[in-house]
């Protein structure tokens, strides 16, 4: 019998899991601020709003080729979602900055004015296709809130079914990470919509053309990984730093999005947004790009909880955490602290006193204040049941 060269069979998972791109019939695409706006040395068409004296704004005959791409999946039978950069970039231009802008309200404005311009354009593409985009800007708060997110997922089911195009940007104008309702970065939100709406395929489509196993601008002999099946240390520390000047995800956050996508069964293709027909050639199955696999799919409850910000600690003993474990209900007699002010059903941070912590994530069925009052009592009240605790990675 002929032995097998060492890496056919990562060849063959590798290939039938670019074969099966083809199949998804939800797709979450992001673009990226560098990939949607237009360079000032780069030639082409610039919308006219979001001018600038150094450097021009988006890039409409780039996003006329986007749409069209997109209109193919559409005629495809394929449901399409769009999150997309280029807000703050464009209202920055627009008010004449050369850097990127780091003052929380100076962002804040100019996300006020890129927002108008970019969405202008994304109709005027979209429509040349017979496409109908629908913006929806959102922030943490959104997904934290159990019922404010199924509101959510409820409304863009509604769109998708008119054969709508979902457009998601990060509501900056009031999201900031000093309030604790920012995702931080269109990578990671792309990640998160992916994982809500239960999309088979994620495409983070921005200016590096893949992952590698250093960084290629430092190392000329940086080699590309084209496929990737588990996240294993070696993998994140290939990751790098941010990008550019009005750009905020770099390689590491991309791989933080890749792990919350993962966890809902979606595969993820991050590649070169600027590569001809990039879209059409990854669905198609074409080695391009850096594609994760995905890994075993998480209940849509149990992705909530665990990609849902805890707004209080819970911490519990060791006979508590043996309990849940194994799978028994969390009660009020194993809670040794509470801290943090919490309601009903929010999203807590469960720790072991005097051994590890963050051991799991729960939806408590007390508020902080009730649970401080029964905490040191015996009794059969449940602060929550197995179905509503999920582990975190230790």
């Amino acid at each position: 019998m002929k032995s097998k060269k060492p890496g056919e069979d990562a060849d063959r998972a590798a290939g039938q899991a670019r074969a099966s791109l083809g199949s998804a019939n939800r797709i979450v695409i992001k673009i990226g601020t560098n990939t949607i706006m237009r360079r000032k040395d780069s030639p082409g068409r610039l919308c006219a709003a979001a001018l600038g004296p150094a450097t021009g704004g988006i890039d409409v005959e780039y996003l006329h080729r986007v749409a069209a791409q997109i209109a193919d999946l559409a005629r495809a039978g394929k449901q399409v979602l769009v999150v997309t950069s280029g807000a703050i970039g464009m209202g920055a231009r627009e008010l004449g900055f050369t850097k990127r802008v780091t003052e929380l309200r100076m962002r804040q404005a100019c996300a006020a004015i890129g927002q108008i311009a970019l969405m202008d354009e994304y109709r005027r593409a979209f429509g040349v296709f017979g496409l109908t985009p629908a913006q929806i800007l959102v922030t943490r708060d959104e997904w934290d809130n159990r019922s404010a997110y199924l509101n959510l997922r409820a409304s863009v089911e509604a769109l998708l079914e008119s054969r709508a195009v979902p457009v998601f940007n990060e509501n900056d104008v009031v999201s900031t990470a000093e309030i604790g309702n920012a995702f931080g970065d269109n990578d990671q939100l792309s990640a998160y919509i992916a994982s809500k709406v239960d999309a088979e395929l994620l495409l983070i489509l921005s200016d590096v053309d893949a992952l590698y196993d250093a960084d290629p601008r430092e190392n000329p002999d940086a080699k590309r990984i084209p496929y990737v099946r588990d996240l294993t240390p070696e993998i994140v520390a290939a990751a790098g730093g941010k990008g550019s000047e009005f750009s905020t995800g770099g390689m590491a956050t991309k791989l933080k999005a890749v792990a919350i996508a993962r966890d809902a069964g979606c595969k993820v293709v991050i590649a070169d947004g600027r590569m001809s027909h990039a879209i059409s050639r990854i669905v198609a199955g074409e080695g391009i790009g850096t594609l994760f696999d995905a890994s075993h799919a998480l209940k849509n409850r149990e992705r909530w909880i665990k990609n849902s910000q805890a707004h209080g600690t819970i911490t519990i003993d060791e006979g508590a955490l043996a309990a849940i474990k194994a799978k028994h209900s969390l009660l009020p007699a194993g809670v040794v602290s509470v801290e943090g002010g919490f309601e009903r059903g929010d999203v807590v941070l469960v720790r072991v006193a005097k051994a590890r912590s963050g051991a799991a994530k729960l939806v408590t069925g007390l508020s902080s204040e009730e649970l401080e009052s029964v905490a040191g009592r015996r009794g059969a009240k449940v602060i929550a049941r197995p179905e509503e605790i999920v582990f975190l990675d230790e």
